[in-house]
């Protein structure tokens, strides 16, 4: 069997696998699935159980995505028994992604359970044989501490399922979340994996551009259908160019600066990785919200349209606020450049309030964003050697 040893953190030209793209489009069926309970539950009115239910189930989504995305980084192998490994893990996903109906709907999570434990067993084998093949003590104690960890979790969230339905169980919930997220700072303690930095960007960004896409593709469903039914053009076309505009935005936005340089720690890095979960949370809800306004446009919903208004705009905000917060405030100079994502996220909730054109505005204030942004760069500069296309 081949030897399965760290990658180095300054191999040159380190780029994403056609295994890894592989992997991340299964994830957009989980997405999906998220993505549609919430557009249920926020057009019946039920807010605060959709988003809760969004939140514990797009979790589960994100860090198996974010287990496999790092160990790849550091021990990408591309042998036979790594290929059939990660094959194994995206069967895991698939199987999780069959049980998002139940575990939102019916805080049901056996299914998903079971997907988490075909895709930590294929993982674990995978720090385990890390362990087995680490040149040195350092190494080997951590990749046995990131098994042991995966192993005592996964424990967890089976014992979860015998865990009443009610407020007990979004504690042990939440508890066992924060367990998760606390393994690789452990494991990672005393010697850290050799992660590339570039890579990891890459995939995050490749991540990105699937829960961007996934949310053109939701919207555009909808408002056919809501054509096909209605007819309504006049009031779905606001929808429609607005939304765009914003997921424009959006990719413009994430993409201005490269954040590769940035990443040259764990204590950066992991803190990078970790609020993505609200980057990519929101971008994906943003396609949801969409669907939410067009129901409440031709009056499928039962919602008022600043609610359905609101289910576009505060994901856009929040989009805005967390990718100044982990990326572009890094980048800028002035305080011009500085302001223009959160004075833009506080317009963008504001839009929330301009009745049936609030998305059609939200597009604009986007939009508005990148052109500002775009003046203010090439004005200013954002910092040697990083692009001019950007925003401010």
């Amino acid at each position: 069997m081949p030897r399965m040893t760290a990658r180095s953190r300054h191999e040159e030209h380190r780029a994403a696998t056609p295994l890894e793209l592989f992997f991340d489009l299964c994830f957009v069926v989980a997405v999906a699935q998220a993505g549609a309970r919430l557009v249920h539950s926020l057009a019946e009115g039920h807010l605060g159980a959709g988003l809760a239910g969004y939140t514990a189930v797009f979790f589960a989504i994100w860090w198996a995505w974010m287990n496999f995305t790092w160990f790849a980084s550091a021990y990408d192998s591309d042998d036979v028994l790594y290929r059939v490994v990660t094959l194994v893990q995206i069967t895991g996903v698939l199987i999780l992604a069959a049980g998002v109906p139940r575990a939102f709907d019916d805080s049901d999570f056996t299914v998903c359970v079971i997907g988490y434990i075909v895709m930590r067993l294929a993982l674990t084998s995978q720090w385990l044989r890390a362990a087995h093949n680490a040149a040195d003590p350092g190494e080997r104690l951590m990749a046995l501490r990131y098994a042991a960890g995966l192993v005592v979790c996964q424990l967890g969230w089976v014992g979860l399922l015998f865990v009443p339905h009610g407020a007990t169980r979004s504690w042990v919930f939440a508890v066992l979340a924060l367990a998760e997220i606390a393994v690789p700072m452990i494991a990672e303690r005393d010697a850290q994996s050799t992660w590339h930095p570039h890579h990891i960007a890459e995939r995050y960004g490749l991540f990105t551009l699937i829960v961007l896409g996934e949310t053109v593709a939701a919207a555009t469903v909808a408002v056919q259908e809501a054509l096909d039914e209605h007819e309504a053009l006049g009031e779905l076309l606001p929808l429609a160019g607005g939304g765009l505009l914003i997921v424009f935005a959006a990719w413009w936005i994430y993409f201005a600066v490269p954040i590769a340089g940035h990443l040259t720690s764990n204590r950066q890095a992991f803190a990078w990785g970790y609020g993505h979960f609200v980057i990519l949370g929101s971008a994906a809800a943003i396609g949801a919200g969409m669907e939410v306004a067009v129901e409440q446009a031709v009056g499928k919903a039962h919602i008022s349209t600043a609610a359905a208004s609101a289910a576009v705009t505060v994901p856009a905000a929040l989009f805005m606020l967390t990718v100044w917060a982990l990326h572009s405030r890094h980048f800028k100079r002035t305080l011009a450049q500085q302001l223009v994502l959160p004075v833009s996220a506080v317009a963008t909730l504001a839009c929330t309030f301009a009745g049936h054109g609030a998305v059609l505005a939200a597009g604009l204030v986007a939009a508005a964003t990148v052109a500002v942004g775009v003046v203010l760069t090439g004005r200013d500069g954002e910092g040697e050697g990083h692009r001019v296309d950007g925003h401010g």
